[in-house]
């Protein structure tokens, strides 16, 4: 049976790291309410852009837009989102695996697919696994458009020189505090509704045409995508540290009850042995 001492030693760390999971979920869920009003107020934009593209789309000629037509060759890139820090359940690793299966199953098609991780945790659980053509870190603590934009560009950059014929984008959207969905998205080619019909009013005058309108269009898509991605994965991870930390915190709880009613046992034990060897002192003086 462990010592007494040991025992409250082992109380007195369990207590440490309770109150250090409780502080962490207190900053998680202030951080979720901001990442949470983020995401909600850019759905309804990327949306409606995403709409928008949908009815134009059919109504022009496809080959005069590269960035709708998919490159004849054999390269591919993911591009995996997760966090920089852990300490939030499973939310990096499975983001990890289905990357890992998503390679697999598309090696066929695809023997030259490439990864772009987003994240710090994406990049060491990837990087021995499958090819890594680039990472990005640290861009999450100040997560701004302007870094979507530039991320945008180097996607399309290589898109257009052909070094890819399809990009593919995964992470976790955001549903609730509790609950994060695994999403994986086409970004290039960009998809279209086929039919080729003018969705729009037959009357209706484009200014400047159709044409120039969805070649500017395209490029802004693409940026909005991905910035949603971002949006979302920042508040998914919030959520998912916040459910991490507190069910940690429960944990030590329990912990924290099991020790203290094993050291009570251990106490008494003590107590009990001491008084029988008083018992026996005084028995043996008395004969």
């Amino acid at each position: 049976m462990a010592s007494l001492k040991s025992i409250r030693k082992r109380i007195v760390s369990v207590k440490n790291t309770m109150q250090i999971t409780k502080a962490m979920k207190m900053v998680s869920a202030a951080k979720l309410r901001h990442a949470q009003e983020n995401v909600i107020a850019a759905r309804p934009y990327t949306e409606k852009l995403a709409s928008v593209l949908e009815k134009l789309a059919p109504s022009v000629d496809s080959a005069k837009n590269p960035l709708l037509q998919q490159a004849k060759t054999t390269k591919a890139l993911l591009i995996a989102i997760t966090s920089d820090r852990g300490l939030c359940g499973g939310f990096n690793a499975t983001i990890g695996k289905t990357a890992e299966r998503f390679v697999k199953e598309h090696s066929a098609e695809f023997p030259d697919l490439t990864v772009m991780t987003i994240g710090r945790k994406g990049n060491e659980f990837l990087r021995h696994r499958v090819r890594v053509s680039k990472s990005y870190t640290g861009i999450t603590s100040d997560l701004s458009r302007q870094t979507a934009a530039v991320i945008a560009q180097e996607i399309i950059s290589g898109f257009l020189a052909e070094e890819y014929s399809e990009v593919h984008l995964l992470f976790n959207a955001f549903k609730s505090v509790i609950s994060q969905e695994i999403t994986l998205m086409k970004l290039l080619p960009v998809p279209s509704c086929q039919g080729g019909e003018e969705q729009f009013l037959p009357d209706a005058i484009y200014e400047p045409s159709k044409d120039d309108l969805l070649a500017e269009l395209l490029p802004k898509h693409i940026e909005v995508q991905i910035y949603q991605a971002l949006l979302e994965s920042l508040a998914a991870e919030h959520g998912a540290r916040m459910t991490a930390m507190e069910s940690a915190a429960k944990n030590a709880a329990e912990m924290i009850g099991k020790l203290s009613l094993q050291y009570n046992r251990a106490r008494q034990a003590v107590i009990t042995t001491e008084l029988l060897e008083i018992i026996s002192g005084a028995e043996s003086i008395k004969g």
